[in-house]
């Protein structure tokens, strides 16, 4: 079974924007899966839209919140953790292989 941990790494912010400061406007985010000893990960960003309605202030910010952002803005979770689990099954099952050449000793 593949346990899944979503993380975001880093926000980029507006300094100031409609009278608002450290407006989020691009979540740079990680999500990493570990089967025993196979683990799998995808990283990326997603733009979201800003200022977020109702606003919260920047140091109010929960990394839940935020994960919810990009889930709402274009990050399938369920393409994520698939892509995720792909790369462990193949890990497990390799689809290709290059067994050693028959005449090396």
């Amino acid at each position: 079974m593949v346990n899944y941990t979503w993380s975001v790494s880093r926000m980029d912010c507006y300094p100031e924007m409609q009278s608002f400061a450290d407006v989020v406007f691009c979540v740079h985010w990680q999500l990493v899966g570990v089967d025993g000893d196979y683990s799998g990960s995808v990283c990326s960003t997603c733009t979201v839209p800003v200022p977020g309605d109702p606003f919260t202030p920047y140091a109010d910010l929960t990394q839940e919140q935020v994960l919810g952002w990009i889930w709402a803005n274009g990050v399938d979770k369920d393409s994520a953790e698939a892509a995720v689990a792909g790369q462990i099954e193949n890990q497990k099952n390799p689809p290709v292989v290059s067994p050693p050449l028959p005449w090396a000793a």
